[in-house]
């Protein structure tokens, strides 16, 4: 019990090494005291580090890695030292990385970024010789040059395309159709992409004249270079805090062709067309990249993008990581794509992004889309290849109305969504250090310092802290994985083992095929071990994988293929299903004997992660859905469960019954809530326990046992939805009925506090029962007194505090504190503000 007294405490007070690292939008003219103020201000509510992002705003006079720039980077870095907290550098001056603000391009103009474009010439009738004579720009090379027939404008027949040689030294083609049919000269050109970065200064955004090229980040001399004029830098600078204050480099979302490049680009280098031949491409395959070419087309595209990833993980990647790595830090940060996991390969701390609210609570945002991977992407790449940490970046420009429209409730959710995923770092996007002007405007909000929520933000970052070294340290549980790629990682597949709670993880082919071994038909990687394997596209994976597979099956390994009319797997004895929720029975049957829990009643939007932290079982369950969920939890596994709330830190003993070996948990998960079930290292999972020999009966024999902990009570609830009072220096007076406060004028576009008032008797036995005050629909953060003593704060739904019977009197008096959002001032919204309700007491008590 020592171990896991000592967890509790752990938990209750994590390390400030699990804190949020925000990004820092360095975004404006700069000063050394208003650097260290706002480190302070960050440190006061338990921020202990940030990410240095240097960004749109800083002025023209303070050059992007100038003296003057970097005198104030120490500045910060050495403060951050002092008070022992940690930064994360920013490798490029705006985003996306790789140009150095484009001084890479700027030491060297063939290190711009460069691309394969298509030039297609129609040709004339059949038997009429076409000339074209060849028009290259500098810097320009011809890659191929070639016929093709059109069946449409979008479709060719690439049996029929013909190679056209040039003569040496030659400038000019002559093609005759050899017969019938739309004919096209098509020219593939190697060019300069014309792609851009965002840069820092004014007159450096997209569109904008002085906007810096992007650079060639498969030339691996633009990366050396970009390499040698930005982090060495940094390093001749602020070597002494290398391994210690300064932990890694974060790389952001590289991008091959740059922003605003030139239409119709395939990403290209100078000779990648003898590493696509070598590869096993044929030249004429070339124009599938951009036509439909029947079946083939697909394979070529994925062939191609296969080959462009790998050089970029060769050329960019990994010189930056060997880099960090032999300077004691670690390379983080994240590539483009929300499924590209096969460009993690060389990150010590792997990442991924939320922005734009592609991922949401609404519209099935959760489970649907390629970006409902991106939680797992990172996690699952950490688990794999042994690192320790990964990270996401929230919250970028995620309000559900835009601009400044993002909600704490979200937040919350968006936090939730990650940690039951795996991530154990968060890189809230972004703290800005300026709001003036045109700043506020600039992918917005800010997160920290600047929104409605940042008195409260310690409990955020405690929240944080708690849930990142839970989920850091620990090993997972899941027996499933689902193949995936490089950058495939399918969703439709896994969307009905979210909502039935089993869990898995994606394991790429690549490692399947070179990381891993199979013992026993249980499939071995780093610390993870499966039983089952889940495939949604057979057709996609390799013979030898097909034969891995074979041999695992052999061994008494299970694999599930998702069969649909397209042709998949060959015959290796898996079992198939023909739409997802065939392979989710199947899943689940298959788990039945080895599944440590099952939820009842069922609820989809209840997601559940099994994790061992020294030796201790935990169960972290994050309600995803909008309204609470009350139920069972059953579990096999054995010891005193306890329930820890890791948004308070409190913690409690559960209430439960148990059957031999088995357990059933009274739940209760509210809207926008995770709660951790904690067993002592006595609670070893019984990994073979089956389910066949429990009766139905005894089943919900034991599951009826937990109401046996419920009282009989009787209740009484009392409306308190009318009799406020509101106050603030515009309006003052009683309210005839609650309302949104933009329904009143001149407050249709207010944001910020209105208190309000109301006092309400109770009888004299009240100190008998429990009593719960619930405001009802609010927006958005609530502070609540009761005669003149503050209970606490709530920033989401449902808005119900518990109310301590002895601070209550027969007359008493309610205030509370509404902020609302700054989208309704800085956007020119008008949404729904203050309480709502309808407010109610409700008094329980004892019969």
């Amino acid at each position: 019990m020592k171990l896991l007294e000592s967890l509790k405490q752990t938990f209750i007070n994590p390390p400030s090494e699990f804190s949020p690292i925000p990004f820092w939008f360095w975004n404006d003219e700069l000063s050394k005291s208003e650097i260290i103020r706002q480190i302070h201000d960050f440190r006061a509510k338990e921020v202990e580090g940030f990410v240095i992002h240097p960004r749109m705003g800083l002025p023209r006079t303070m050059p992007y890695l100038s003296e003057s720039y970097m005198e104030l980077v120490e500045a910060a870095v050495a403060e951050a030292q002092r008070l022992g907290m940690k930064v994360i550098l920013y490798d490029e001056g705006m985003y996306p990385s790789g140009s150095a603000c484009g001084m890479v391009v700027q030491h060297n103009p063939e290190y711009a970024s460069r691309a394969l474009q298509l030039r297609e010439y129609a040709c004339g009738e059949e038997n009429e010789t076409f000339k074209l004579t060849i028009d290259l720009s500098q810097g320009e090379k011809l890659v191929s040059a070639q016929a093709v027939c059109k069946l449409t404008e979008q479709e060719i027949t690439m049996e029929r395309t013909i190679v056209l040689k040039l003569e040496q030294g030659s400038d000019h083609i002559e093609f005759t159709p050899p017969n019938k049919g739309s004919w096209s000269v098509l020219l593939l050109v190697d060019t300069y992409s014309q792609g851009t970065i965002r840069g820092v200064h004014p007159g450096q955004d997209d569109g904008e004249p002085d906007a810096p090229l992007a650079a060639d980040l498969l030339n691996p001399e633009a990366t050396n270079t970009f390499i040698a004029l930005t982090h060495e830098r940094y390093y001749e600078k602020l070597q002494q805090y290398f391994g210690t204050t300064i932990f890694a480099m974060f790389t952001d979302e590289p991008d091959l062709l740059g922003r605003g490049h030139k239409e119709g680009l395939m990403p290209w280098t100078t000779g990648f067309m003898e590493e696509f031949l070598a590869g096993g491409g044929r030249e004429e395959e070339l124009p599938a990249l951009w036509f439909e070419a029947g079946e083939e087309a697909e394979r070529i595209r994925h062939y191609y993008k296969k080959l462009v990833q790998a050089r970029l993980s060769r050329t960019y990647y990994k010189p930056l990581a060997d880099w960090c790595e032999a300077h004691g830090i670690g390379l983080t940060g994240h590539p483009a794509a929300s499924d590209d996991i096969g460009l993690l390969e060389h990150f010590h701390i792997p990442g991924q992004d939320i922005v734009w609210r592609y991922v949401a609570p609404e519209d099935d945002k959760a489970l649907t889309g390629m970006h409902s991977t991106m939680g797992k992407c990172s996690s699952d790449a950490a688990r794999h290849r042994s690192r320790r940490r990964n990270l996401n970046e929230s919250f970028g420009v995620c309000g559900r109305e835009g601009g400044w429209s993002l909600t704490a409730d979200n937040m919350k959710w968006y936090l939730d969504w990650l940690f039951v995923r795996g991530v154990n770092l968060i890189v809230p996007h972004a703290f800005y250090y300026s709001i003036r002007g045109e700043r506020r405007d600039e992918r917005p909000p800010d997160v920290g310092p600047n929104n409605i929520w940042w008195s409260e933000y310690a409990q955020f970052a405690r929240y944080m802290k708690r849930m990142s070294w839970l989920m850091t340290d620990s090993v997972n549980g899941a027996e499933v994985a689902v193949l995936a790629q490089a950058s495939y990682l399918p969703w439709r597949i896994v969307k009905p083992l979210y909502e039935r709670q089993i869990e898995f993880n994606y394991l790429e082919e690549e490692l399947l095929l070179h990381a891993s071994h199979i013992v026993d038909g249980t499939i071995h990687i780093a610390k993870q071990r499966y039983s089952i394997i889940v495939i949604e596209d057979g057709r996609r994976f390799s013979k030898a994988c097909e034969e891995m597979l074979a041999e695992f099956v052999q061994q008494g390994g299970k694999v599930i293929e998702w069969k649909d009319e397209k042709e998949g797997l060959g015959v290796i004895g898996q079992q198939r299903a023909f739409n997802a929720e065939e392979a989710e029975d199947l899943v689940a049957t298959s788990l039945d004997r080895i599944n440590a829990f099952k939820l009842q009643p069922a609820q989809p939007t209840i997601r559940i992660s099994r994790i061992t932290k020294e030796g201790t079982n935990l169960l972290v369950v994050v309600n995803e859905g909008e309204t609470s969920y009350e139920g069972k939890l059953l579990v096999s596994f054995t010891g005193t469960p306890e329930i820890w709330y890791p948004w308070t830190g409190e913690l409690e003993a559960a209430q439960y019954s148990r059957v031999g070996d088995k357990q059933t948990i009274k739940v209760s998960v509210a809207r926008r809530e995770c709660i951790v079930i904690a067993w002592d290292r006595l609670g070893s999972v019984t990994a073979t326990v089956d389910k066949s020999d429990v009766e139905p009966s005894e089943l919900s024999e034991q599951i009826d046992k937990v109401e046996s902990f419920e009282r009989e009570t009787r209740t009484e609830t009392i409306d308190l939805s009318e009799g406020w009072h509101i106050d603030l220096a515009a309006c003052s007076k009683e309210l005839s009925s609650l309302a949104s406060w933009t329904e009143w004028a001149g407050l249709e576009h207010y944001s910020g506090s209105v208190i309000y008032t109301r006092s309400f008797e109770l009888p004299d036995d009240v100190r008998e029962g429990s009593i719960e005050l619930d405001l009802g629909e609010v927006h958005e953060i609530a502070r609540l007194s009761v005669n003149g003593q503050e209970l606490g704060v709530r920033m989401w739904k449902p808005y119900v505090f518990q109310l301590k019977p002895e601070l209550l009197q027969s007359h008493n008096e309610l205030q509370v504190e509404v902020t609302n959002s700054l989208a309704n001032s800085y956007d020119g919204l008008s949404l729904p503000s203050g309480i709502i309700g309808p407010v109610s007491l409700t008094i329980t008590r004892s019969k």
